[in-house]
């Protein structure tokens, strides 16, 4: 059965972190009358700038930019929502008559906005229920649980990823189907230019050292310190994003700053590893050299 069709062209710049996605975003943006539409998780939350690489107003060259900076860091994040507000902003943009440029590396996230992704309803007892077990047993007994029942899911869910752990064991619980099962077949709801980046593995490790450096030197410390009031402790999902996790443990003294920064640096390396699988399984993504893609090349082939 062919998937519904709710607009016109989107081109989706992905691939894992580091490669150059929000540049080569820009200039296609640029060469084709398009607006970026943020596919990054993190860059959805208030005040999380320097941690997620979000490109300053400035760096954005005059190209508008959709869904940076809509949450607070005390909501958790949803696949769902994110969902909502993107397909209406490509509605928006498509009303203007202008190309939609979907960036980031939020696999789940894209997939949600540009293929048939459905997503199952929600039982507060049931989810009550395994946050309780969450709280006391910890991410990894819950983890062990998932494997066993779904052993696809919990391969690509972090064992300390309580929350994703809880929410497809709840998806379990209800339909009785696995949680890897709600994912569709690569179909998509809009007639799609999947443009990947990636580098080599030496070379993408490099870049990857040298932007945990510039992020503890820009003063992602002083940005965690400063979201401390707004509730980053609290926040379910941003209090354990990438580098934020990190600074929390060194501003509450359980860590070195070295220590802190090197965490840091290891987790975005296995982060890029999984986003790397992710994205390689999708048949439809054309692959192109972070370090040496041509965007008028490139756009004038979209634009065809």
């Amino acid at each position: 059965m062919t998937a519904p069709s709710y607009g016109p062209r989107v081109v989706a710049v992905v691939g894992p972190t580091a490669v150059g996605k929000s540049a080569l975003g820009i200039a296609l943006a640029e060469r084709l009358d398009g607006e970026v539409v943020n596919a990054d998780s993190m860059q959805l939350y208030r005040g999380m700038d320097i941690g997620t690489a979000k490109l300053s107003p400035g760096e954005r060259q005059g190209v508008p930019h959709h869904l940076l900076d809509v949450w607070d860091v005390t909501q958790p994040a949803s696949v769902a929502a994110y969902q909502t507000l993107a397909r209406s902003a490509i509605a928006s943009i498509h009303s203007r008559g202008t190309v939609p440029v979907l960036v980031g590396g939020s696999g789940l996230y894209l997939r949600a906005v540009l293929d048939d992704l459905r997503f199952p309803g929600t039982d507060p007892a049931v989810r009550g229920r395994l946050e309780d077990e969450l709280d006391r047993l910890g991410p990894g007994i819950l983890h062990d649980r998932l494997r066993a029942r779904d052993s696809p899911s919990a391969a690509r869910i972090q064992p300390q990823n309580g929350r994703r752990i809880v929410r497809a064991l709840e998806v379990i619980e209800l339909t009785g189907r696995p949680y890897s099962a709600t994912l569709p077949s690569y179909e998509s709801v809009y007639d799609v230019a999947h443009i990947g980046l990636d580098l080599g593995i030496e070379v993408l490790d490099a870049r990857l050292s040298e932007r945990v450096g510039r992020m503890w030197t820009a003063g992602l410390v002083d940005e965690v310190r400063s979201l401390l009031p707004a509730g980053l402790r609290e926040g379910i999902t941003a209090s354990r994003a990438l580098g934020y996790a990190q600074a929390l443990s060194y501003v509450d003294g359980q860590v070195t700053a070295d220590e802190a920064q090197a965490d840091t640096a290891r987790a975005t390396r296995r982060f890029v590893r999984r986003q790397r699988s992710w994205f390689r399984r999708d048949p439809r993504i054309r692959w192109y050299d972070g370090g040496s893609v041509d965007p008028d090349s490139l756009a004038r082939t979209i634009d065809r």
